[in-house]
């Protein structure tokens, strides 16, 4: 059992020294951090949507942002769509497809921001809920394990993380990414939270 622990890591060190050496990845990183940064600092919203693990690394940058992540400072605007009232009425009562767009048509606003998170890029409800982002006037930042999805294509913005075939590589490295563009809004709007850093 050792062996598959060490490949296990060994594989994921692989994704993270692919992302590390990806200087148009890092770059489009930045820029999505720079994105959601503008987008608190002019009075808006963040939403953020995925299913399965990716609606668990949605909940985690929204919890991140109204929560805290390394610093004390005031809570920043951010919601996932995770309420499972509201997955399960509109699942019932308009399809699966359409649990995310209603999100967005409910509490997207003109000048808010979408981060999307779909490992394939392709899930017909998570590009829903980019198409009615588009249709309210907001940006979408899309987080994918593939380059050239779907997804990408409805994006202002696409993070594909180089992770391989296996979705379980490709949600570590958005796990890291959530952390570092949280951390990248901190750093923009509370610098004195990292003076002397």
């Amino acid at each position: 059992m050792v062996d598959i622990v060490e490949r296990g890591l060994a594989e994921a060190k692989g994704a993270l020294e692919a992302l590390l050496s990806d200087r148009g990845t890092l770059e489009l990183i930045a820029e999505a951090g720079r994105l959601m940064a503008d987008t608190f600092s002019a009075g808006g919203t963040v939403l953020s949507c995925g299913n399965g693990g990716s609606l668990c690394d949605a909940m985690h940058f929204a919890e991140e942002c109204s929560g805290r992540y390394r610093r004390d400072r005031r809570p920043l605007p951010a919601l996932a769509a995770s309420d499972a009232s509201h997955l399960s009425c509109c699942a019932n009562d308009f399809g699966w497809d359409s649990v995310f767009s209603r999100f967005v048509e409910a509490h997207g606003r003109e000048g808010g921001l979408l981060l999307a998170i779909s490992t394939s890029g392709e899930s017909a409800n998570v590009l829903a809920a980019a198409r009615a982002a588009r249709a309210r006037g907001m940006r979408t930042v899309a987080l994918t394990g593939r380059r050239g999805c779907a997804l990408a294509g409805l994006a202002d913005l696409a993070i594909a993380t180089p992770a391989g075939p296996y979705s379980d590589h490709v949600q570590e490295l958005h796990a890291m990414v959530i952390h570092l563009l949280v951390q990248m809004v901190e750093r923009s709007l509370f610098p004195e939270l990292y003076r002397g850093e």
